[in-house]
Order: structure tokens, then sequence, then C-alpha cells
């Protein structure tokens, strides 16, 4: 019988798979531009002018959906992701992007959208097929149940940074605000029934470049918060990273969305006296909060969706933190009913609306480690109506 714990091993190998994928689409530059394609109507971000997906965005999903569902069969139905699995060639072409059991017949699916390119296929396909080995998480045997239990995916989030591919961002205070560091894998666990996360595993497949070979190196964060168990690797209980504490010397800090309003910058720079960083990626900026480099990432707008958070959410609560609908707390802060903050939950959709916006997180949100924090947030913005 399968548990939690195969559940988060076949996690952490499938995210390192799909950082490989990640990093083999970039490395083909003279075939990369033909990998990106604008997404339609239906499919696109209303935040962006153009929305963009590369294969390498449809790949991953797919082989995640594959790998996962194979081993788990109560969760085959249940894995959700950002990208549909079409596809369209440079003849114009719509391929349905797919995982074959037999690696030859992913790579010919993969030549007809590569214009014929076998080469690259066949990397692409070996990648999506090899298996990745994984040292032991450290973990003891997890006695929770797998049934009942949702996925979404973010194949790769930020895929503007993905796109432009920039390699030599430098950091400020370890937190970088562009470049490929940006670029993660997201996978969140949650609970169908309440809409909770469970589990969440993050991957970034650009984190170290090695001048020599020109090939980067990555990481990824992993963390399990259900009932009374709350585990994470980015713990010393985890067994791999410790966190920084973040200064209390001057306030908090934040990292922000430069496309968030002028008045909630300006409130938060005032707030925080400015110690606000700006960042691309949602799951990036959540992983700046975990890993102590900002102590919340803020963003007022209705445009990150279930995918974005599901899996930092679920980091985060293992942490004692979490991830808090901005608008709804505001309304509970100024009518004083609130005990307990609202948080982001994953299992119902917006009403009245179709496409990508149905799982759109309205209301903004507040990524936070430190209830205090959350609550410095509050009263920054309690003058503001979302």
């Amino acid at each position: 019988m399968m548990s939690m714990s195969d559940l988060l091993l076949a996690l952490v190998r499938v995210s390192e798979k799909a950082a490989n994928i990640a990093r083999a689409c970039r490395q083909e530059e003279t075939l990369f531009s033909q990998l990106i394609q604008k997404k339609q109507d239906v499919e696109r971000n209303n935040a962006f002018v153009a929305d963009f997906k590369t294969l390498a965005d449809v790949l991953v999903q797919e082989v995640i959906k594959h790998d996962i569902g194979k081993q788990f069969s109560d969760l085959k139905d249940h894995i959700y992701g950002e990208e549909t699995n079409e596809f369209k060639n440079e003849l114009g072409e719509k391929i349905q992007v797919r995982m074959f059991e037999d690696v030859e017949d992913t790579a010919r699916l993969l030549s007809k959208v590569l214009g014929g390119n076998m080469r690259v296929a066949e990397v692409l396909a070996v990648a999506a097929h090899q298996d990745v080995p994984i040292t032991d998480l450290q973990t003891d045997p997890l006695d929770i149940p797998i049934q009942g239990l949702g996925l979404w995916v973010d194949p790769i989030d930020s895929t503007y940074q993905y796109i432009k591919g920039i390699s030599d961002a430098l950091p400020v205070g370890g937190l970088y605000s562009h470049g490929l560091q940006c670029v993660t894998v997201l996978i969140g666990v949650y609970d169908l029934q309440t809409g909770l996360p469970v589990m969440g595993v993050m991957n970034q497949p650009f984190v170290t470049l090695d001048p020599m070979t020109n090939r980067w190196t990555g990481q990824y964060f992993w963390g399990i918060s259900s009932g009374s168990i709350n585990l994470s690797s980015v713990t010393p209980a985890g067994g791999k990273q410790k966190v920084a504490a973040p200064s209390r010397e001057s306030g908090f800090s934040a990292v922000l969305s430069t496309s968030d309003s002028e008045r909630v910058r300006t409130l938060l720079q005032q707030g925080c006296e400015g110690r606000v960083s700006f960042a691309a990626g949602a799951g990036y900026k959540c992983l700046c909060v975990i890993l102590g480099l900002s102590d919340v990432y803020v963003f007022s707008q209705d445009a990150t969706y279930r995918w974005d958070c599901c899996a930092p959410h679920a980091i985060l609560l293992s942490l004692g933190g979490g991830i808090a609908n901005l608008r709804e707390c505001l309304k509970s802060k100024r009518a004083g009913t609130m005990k307990e903050w609202v948080e982001l939950v994953y299992n119902t959709p917006v009403e009245g609306v179709s496409g990508p916006e149905k799982w759109a997180n309205k209301g903004g949100l507040v990524a936070y480690r430190s209830k205090s924090d959350l609550e410095r947030v509050l009263s920054l913005l309690s003058t503001i109506n979302l």
C-alpha cells in the first residue's frame, strides 16, 4: 500500500526529471525559439498582454501526470495543471503532446513538434523517460492516507524569465529580481474535501551555472503539513537547508511584484522602512519567504492561480506560516471578527468565469513565515479597498 512517504519521494523524483527537461530545452539555443508558442485567449493569463508557453511547459506537465498517475492510480484523475497539452508546430499542425510507455514512441511524437529534428526529440524523450535517483529524504514512514487528494502543477513558473534566459543576473541579499534563478517547478498536493494543501515540492532548475561546462545545476525543497505532522526540507530536522532568521533590526521585509498597485507598493515601502525587493515569478517570491530571504510576499491583484501557490503554501504551513487571502483577511480585520486568518484553498473554482480565471486566487495574497508579520501587513493595508 502506497504511503505519503512514497508520494513525497515520487514527487521529488519527478520534479528533478522536470528540471532536467527544462535545462535540456534551454541548452538547444538554435531551436529554443521554435519551442515557444503564444497562448490562445482561452488559455492565457489576463494579467499579460501576451502570455506564452514552451514545449518544456507542456512536456513537463505531461511527464508529471504520466509518472504520478501510473504509480498512484487514486490520484490519476485528480492531477491538474496550468497548461493544455496541445502544441502547434511550424507547419501549423496541432500536436497533442503526451508520454508513451516507450521512449522511441515519445521521441517520434516530439519530432513532429520539432519539425522533424529527431536528434533533439530523442534528447528530450530520454530526459522524460530517464529514472532519476533520489537519495534518502530522511523522513520516517508517514501514516497519512493518499486517498482523497489532488495535485496542482505549474510545470515552468516564470515562463517569461525562462524564455529570456538571462544567466548572469546578480542577487541582492541572496534574492534575484530576474533571471533563470526565478524559474521554478511547482507540485502541490491538497485535500479534495477541505481544499487545504498537505504537501509541496518546489524545484529550482537553474541555481548555479558552471562556467567551464556552461551547464546548470539546481535544487529542490519540500514540505508536509497534515494534522499534527509538520516536516520540511528547509529546517534542520529535515536534514537539508538551514534558514537564516530574518533580521528584526528595522521592521520587516517584503518581496513584491512590479505589477502591483502603486498604492500597495508605497505603503509597504513606508512600513518596511525601504526593505522592499521586487522579483519575478510567484513561486520564486514564495520561495524567498520560505528561505528567509524576505519576511512576506504580498500581491494585491487577482493574477496568481492555484498552481502558483499550492506547493509553497504546504511548505510554509509546515514551517508555521501560510498563504492568506489578502482581501478576506482585510475584511475580517475591519469587522473585528477574525480569530484565524483566511488561508487560500485549492478545491473550489471561482463562480461565473471560465478558462484559467476560474482558478485565480481572487483577493490577492500574503505569503508569510510568521503570523505577526501577516498582522503587520494587514495593519499597513487596512485603508485599502481591494
